[in-house]
């Protein structure tokens, strides 16, 4: 197998390391990283699948929250609020142990409210094709009518994923497609 004259390097995001890549998308250094990565992400979506069964229980009309409530509803850590509030940038009462409650208004006033989890994503409708031959070009016909190598248009097929039919000794492409890749083409 012929080996590329040129290297690529990437910094690992987990480990920090700068690693030559094996494949045009490789992200991790070594399967332990990419592990590293996978669990994290696993817990960051686990995280934000409690925080919304939580901002779901929470009636709009209470006007006091919780610490963990208000991480629950807005976007700001845990952390960031204990800290604000020594600040004394946001108000808080303390009701007793572990009883800290936050005024909604307030909190509305300094944070977002935390996206609800993002919907999958719909998958397009797939595009259907007549591929009868007269609905169709040849391969020799479209290297004729656009004036472009046979290789050249069998290169396009691939590259664009258009969809061919053979019928005996003749592959057919619908005219469709091949007119709206070739449009630009003057003839």
């Amino acid at each position: 197998m012929a080996q590329a004259k040129y290297e690529i390097r990437r910094k690992c995001p987990i480990c920090g390391a700068v690693f030559q890549i094996r494949t045009i998308d490789a992200v991790y250094c070594s399967k332990q990283c990419s592990d590293v990565a996978y669990k994290r992400k696993k817990d960051r979506e686990a995280k934000e699948a409690k925080y919304e069964e939580l901002a779901k229980e929470i009636p709009d009309i209470r006007e006091y929250l919780s610490v963990q409530e208000a991480v629950a509803v807005y976007c700001v850590e845990r952390d960031t609020l204990y800290r604000e509030i020594r600040k004394g940038k946001i108000p808080a009462v303390n009701l007793g142990t572990k009883q800290l409650r936050l005024n909604r208004a307030d909190l509305e006033q300094r944070y977002p409210r935390r996206k609800k989890v993002r919907k999958a994503a719909q998958k397009p409708i797939p595009k259907t094709y007549n591929m009868e031959p007269e609905n169709c070009y040849t391969i020799g016909e479209i290297s004729e009518k656009f004036r472009i190598h046979d290789s050249s248009v069998w290169a396009h097929i691939r590259k664009f994923s258009i969809p061919t039919r053979q019928i005996g000794n003749y592959v057919y492409a619908p005219k469709s497609e091949i007119d709206t890749l070739y449009k630009s083409i003057k003839l």
